[in-house]
């Protein structure tokens, strides 16, 4: 179960299953995507062609924007533990104890924009890393006070590499 909410707050359900199907809002979505490359994607829906194109993934925010036929949709993601944290009311429990930033995926950090001892608040874009010729933005997943940066600018890095560390 995945639930995904644009900027605009609207809200969907997303189910896939092991068999292919795939269901939004409890009803069954029938779909043909098929990658271009370079996170281009042409996808077929009820009939209906659509351009799509990822403009930003940042993964350990799960936060996206996408371009769908020429609009820019930002959307933000929550699996099934997110979900179930928001039910127990701990969504903010987990954030509060990171104190490091690795990379989600291997990549090239192709900016820097904070410095070691610098104040970040949640949600402030720390790094760029460039994977699969796309930017993904890496920002800050709590408040805290940047104690560390282990990468440098044209640096490759490896998933799961520590590149931020927060005191």
């Amino acid at each position: 179960m995945l639930q995904v909410r644009t900027g605009s707050n609207q809200t969907w359900d997303i189910d896939y299953r092991p068999t292919g199907s795939t269901l939004v809002n409890g009803e069954p979505f029938v779909w043909d995507l098929v990658s271009l490359g370079n996170g281009r994607y042409h996808l077929l829906h009820e009939g209906r062609s659509y351009s799509a194109e990822v403009i930003s993934a940042d993964y350990t925010a799960k936060t996206f924007v996408l371009k769908l036929n020429g609009q820019l949709i930002e959307l933000q993601a929550k699996d099934r533990f997110d979900l179930l944290l928001d039910k127990l009311g701990m969504s903010n429990a987990a954030a509060s104890k990171v104190n490091e930033l690795k990379a989600p995926m291997p990549g090239l950090i192709v900016a820097i924009r904070v410095e070691a001892g610098q104040a970040v608040q949640k949600g402030d874009p720390l790094l760029v890393l460039e994977a699969m010729k796309m930017e993904n933005i890496l920002k800050a997943p709590t408040d805290g006070v940047v104690s560390t940066i282990k990468v440098g600018l044209r640096d490759n890095v490896n998933k799961g590499q520590v590149l931020i560390q927060f005191s």
